[in-house]
Order: C-alpha cells, then sequence, then structure tokens
C-alpha cells in the first residue's frame, strides 16, 4: 500500500506503527541523510538575506540561534538529529533520536545536523561540540535554508 506512496508519506504513514517500524527507519533515515548531505557546503559562514532576519527575529541574534542549535545537538542522547524547522510560522531548534525527524511532527525541516557517531568520530573522537562548532562555523549551506524556507 505505500509503493505509489513519496518518500515524505511512507515516512509520516509508518512512524509510530509498530508493524512497519523497519520500513520507517529506513524510509527516514535516507530521507534524513539525502537531508543533511544538502544541508553541506565548504565555506559556511553566518546566513543573510531572508534567513538571517528570520533568525534574528526568533533568536534575538544569529549568536543567539547558535546556542541553542548547539545545545540541541550537543545534548541528544545517542544517535540522533538537531534541527532548524518552522513551526506554525516561527523558527525553532529542535532535535530528534535516532530516524526520527520533523515531518512526522508537523514542522517544515530547514536544516539538520547529524549527530550520530558515525557523522564525526573518525575526525572528532568524543567531542562531539567541536564537530558542532565546525558544522555551523564551516558547513552550513544557507541557500538550502533560504530555499526550504521560500519553498514553506
Amino acid at each position: 500500500e505505500l509503493a505509489d506512496k513519496s518518500l515524505e508519506d511512507v515516512i509520516r504513514i509508518t512512524y509510530g506503527d509498530a508493524a512497519k517500524v523497519g520500513i520507517f527507519n529506513n524510509a527516514a533515515q535516507v530521507w534524513n541523510h539525502t537531508f543533511f548531505w544538502n544541508s553541506l557546503k565548504p565555506g559556511g559562514g553566518a546566513p543573510t538575506g531572508d534567513v538571517a532576519a528570520r533568525i534574528n527575529s526568533a533568536f534575538g541574534s544569529y549568536d543567539e540561534f547558535k546556542s541553542q542549535f548547539k545545545n540541541a545537538a550537543a545534548t541528544q542522547f545517542g544517535s540522533g538529529w538537531a534541527w532548524l524547522v518552522l513551526e506554525a510560522g516561527t523558527l525553532k531548534v529542535t532535535k530528534t533520536p535516532n530516524a526520527e525527524n520533523p515531518l512526522v511532527h508537523g514542522q517544515v525541516p530547514l536544516l539538520t545536523l547529524d549527530v550520530w557517531e558515525h557523522a564525526y568520530y573518525l575526525d572528532y573522537q568524543n567531542r562531539r561540540p567541536d564537530f558542532i562548532d565546525n558544522f555551523l562555523n564551516q558547513l552550513v549551506n544557507w541557500d538550502f535554508v533560504a530555499k526550504n524556507l521560500a519553498a514553506a
């Protein structure tokens, strides 16, 4: 019954269904990782334009956004994800465990960071905060965030 559904619909339909947990985990992780790869871009830096204005409006400053995002990513126990999402028209930082993502909570994902150990352990060992800093300072694809925000 899922064969003709979009990946996003498969994720939403199977979330929380114990009989379909394998389908959910695989579908959501394909989606999450694809979204993560698109969240990366060499050079990074701070956002500009509408994204910067929306971040400043929602969080008070870019530094406060970074602080909240770092906290979400660093405190996600075990494996999971940190997210910048749009919820009811407002930007928000959140985190999810394992394969879970904002789609299942009615949020629009704008940016994500993979905090599963496989994402950083070879380069950072147990220094997840250093990985998070590098992501925020050097690797965020703000063009991708702007595209997601404009499409929301």
